[in-house]
């Protein structure tokens, strides 16, 4: 299970998504208070969804089909929730109330980048098997 570089990035995934909800910040105001709180509806069903998806596409490692697709959802996942981070940084306004943009905006973005190559992993896993399966 570990062997497997997609499990790697699945894992990368699962730490990112937790460490967006805990530690990063997105949106912060002048006075160091964060403008999306962590309650808030819009974020916490998608980084609770994407890690939780992340993981049982970690555990379902025999299941290659499952895992594709489960990192397909979890990629539009992570692109509803870049797109809640957009949406919220165009609506509030300018410097006077978020000062600071976090590191958090892109977290979605590296997820969707190392559940590609996941993946393209998971593909070429597959690719390997028919093959065997085809010689035999």
């Amino acid at each position: 299970m570990l062997q497997r570089i997609q499990t790697v990035y699945l894992i990368i995934v699962a730490v990112l998504m937790l460490g967006l909800y805990f530690w990063f910040p997105i949106f912060t105001d002048e006075a160091g208070n964060r403008i999306l709180s962590r309650q808030d509806w819009s974020i916490f069903p998608p980084i609770f969804i994407s890690a939780s998806l992340a993981i049982i596409s970690i555990i379902s490692y025999k299941n290659r089909l499952r895992q594709f697709i489960l990192n397909r959802i979890n990629i539009l996942i992570n692109f509803i929730l870049l797109g809640v981070f957009v949406y919220t940084s165009l609506v509030v306004s300018g410097e006077t109330i978020v000062s600071e943009k976090g590191i958090g905006i892109l977290i979605p973005v590296f997820s969707i980048v190392f559940l590609v190559l996941a993946n393209k992993a998971i593909k070429r896993d597959e690719d390997l098997v028919k093959s065997v399966d085809r010689l035999r």
